[in-house]
């Protein structure tokens, strides 16, 4: 699947409301906002042999971060599967119509969740990973 910007499932005021509406998207929508880091921490988990990273993005100058990935030899993984890195930046800048930061997470998830206002896998309608090791699944990793 090509690379398709984050903020194209930008979560509608009701969805960031009400778990369960939120919970009852697509899994695309549901990892592409509003669950990206669990998805990127869960891809992290899945291939403990690889060197992982979890990368976030924030638009030029501002400290909030909008989407998360996992990132591996240059190839990164999100809701949208594994895709060149370049391209799902470019992808996602091109949305958003202004140049991206990329960030290095070094930080666990916990620790993140604190520091950028996300939610913790606890604070969902349902506990996420499980559903974020299924969609990890449905994708073929660029090392196979």
């Amino acid at each position: 699947m090509a690379a398709r910007a984050a903020g194209a499932f930008r979560r509608t005021p009701i969805e960031r409301s009400d778990q369960r509406v939120a919970w009852d998207r697509t899994d695309q929508a549901f990892f592409a906002a509003g669950a990206c880091h669990i998805l990127a921490w869960a891809c992290q988990e899945c291939y403990p042999d690889r060197s992982i990273d979890i990368v976030a993005v924030r638009l030029t100058g501002e400290r909030q971060v909008f989407h998360t990935y996992a990132a591996w030899n240059g190839w990164a993984f999100d809701h949208s599967g594994w895709n060149r890195e370049p391209q799902l930046l470019a992808v996602n800048a091109d949305f958003e119509g202004q140049p991206l930061q990329r960030l290095k997470v070094t930080i666990g998830l916990a620790e993140f969740c604190r520091k950028y206002h996300h939610r913790m896998p606890n604070q969902y309608w349902h506990d996420p990973r499980p559903r974020a090791h299924d969609y990890i699944g449905r994708y073929i990793p660029p090392w196979a």
